[in-house]
């Protein structure tokens, strides 16, 4: 039996939920399966990223795109001129399976793109899902183009990497939000001029928002108020424990029983979203500590409670 094409090994590497070192045509990515909320507390703890950044999800075509993406007529007139290519669009979320809750960061949006790389696509054909995809970089580093780089990076963490040879582009793509009027969110490898010749103007955005990747992230704020570093719950509130073993009684989930703050990443939004639904007087969040993941949780607790922005 022949041995495994590098192809196969990073196919494998995702559906397994590991990390694998991809290539693409902007910056070569540290990817995950997008609908694996582990995996992709693995790439943001093996970044040391800052904070619950929206990924963006890559899929071998249109027909994929659509299935997780509510793709307007301006999205498909951008997506036959520049797919695949280093354009993302940020939509509404069409169904969430395939995208997880900590890839999106919350949100219900979803940043989409059909890379060009040869390599990459052979990849999501086969795998057939979303990909994760990073630049595969340190937080604050410079991203990598070559795989030599890719590996001095975050190759410690990846259990396969796939040489694709010199990124074609060099540059992260553009990304464009399509949530109502058309904005440019992030400048990138396809110019904001034949963009705006597809599809008219777009608005320049003068703050930090928090529906694409590489931006500051805004809080999900679930309808009650939330009450962090919290002892205990008083009287009418949800409690978000951690590390005090299983919660069993109503009104009471546990972050992680063991302490554990990449378990913890996983569960937030779902289970804000799940003690929201309980319609409490508050949320209260016991204290997470700040080290690891940690920090990224404290930073999007702070931002559900108003206590950023």
């Amino acid at each position: 039996m022949p041995d495994p094409s590098p192809v196969d090994l990073a196919v494998s590497a995702l559906r397994r939920g590991d990390l694998a070192l991809l290539p693409t045509e902007t910056v070569y990515g540290l990817g995950a399966d997008a609908a694996n909320p582990a995996a992709v507390a693995a790439i943001y703890a093996a970044k040391g990223r800052p904070a619950f950044n929206p990924l963006i999800a890559h899929v071998a075509d249109l027909k994929t795109a659509s299935q997780i993406a509510e793709l307007d007529d301006r999205a498909l007139a951008l997506a036959a001129a520049f797919w695949p290519g280093p354009l993302t669009i940020v939509a509404r979320v069409r169904s969430s399976g395939l995208v997880c809750d900590l890839a999106r960061a919350g949100l219900d949006t979803v940043a989409v793109r059909v890379p060009a790389h040869l390599r990459f696509q052979e990849v999501l054909q086969a795998f057939g899902g979303a990909v994760a995809a990073p630049s595969a970089n340190r937080s604050g580093r410079p991203s990598p183009t070559s795989l030599a780089d890719a590996m001095a990076e975050t190759g410690a963490f990846a259990a396969a990497a796939l040489d694709g040879g010199p990124c074609a582009v060099g540059l992260e793509s553009t990304v464009i939000g399509l949530v109502g009027e058309a904005e440019w969110l992030r400048a990138g490898g396809l110019a904001r001029d034949r963009i705006e010749a597809v599809i008219g103007r777009l608005r320049d955005l003068d703050v930090d928002i928090h529906r694409t990747p590489g931006r500051l992230v805004a809080h999900y704020a679930p309808d009650a108020p939330v009450r962090i570093n919290a002892a205990a719950p008083m009287e009418g509130e949800a409690f978000l424990s951690f590390g005090s073993g299983p919660e069993t009684a109503p009104g009471r989930f546990s972050l992680s029983e063991t302490g554990d703050v990449n378990e913890a990443a996983q569960r937030l939004f779902r289970l804000l979203r799940a003690a929201d639904r309980l319609n409490p007087a508050a949320i209260a969040v016991a204290p997470v500590p700040m080290t690891g993941l940690g920090e990224a949780i404290n930073d999007r607790l702070a931002r559900a409670a108003g206590k950023v922005g």
